[in-house]
């Protein structure tokens, strides 16, 4: 049997007490970026399970669309990530 040899850990422990490993981790070739998705990606960014710059080159992700992301999650939760939600949590 072969392991393919990673950089970084293969599974880290969120602030809550549960496991991350890359296999909760979207598919390379998502297209549909649904709430619970966008929050796997900020969620292991910031455990240390990926990085930010393999984030962004793994999912074809630019810097501006990850730091909304970001934004709305720390301003709001995972609720504002719902695409029809962001009117709601956007301000004019």
């Amino acid at each position: 049997m072969y392991i393919k040899r990673i950089e970084g850990p293969r599974a880290v422990t969120l602030p809550d007490g549960t496991k991350m490993t890359r296999a909760d981790l979207p598919p390379v070739d998502t297209v549909r970026w649904v709430a619970r998705r966008k929050a796997a990606v900020v969620k292991a960014i910031a455990a240390g399970l990926i990085s930010q710059d393999e984030a962004l080159a793994r999912y074809s992700l630019s810097l501006e669309e990850l730091d909304g992301w970001r934004l709305a999650i720390s301003r709001h939760g995972t609720e504002a990530l719902r695409t029809t939600k962001v009117q709601r949590y956007r301000q004019p």
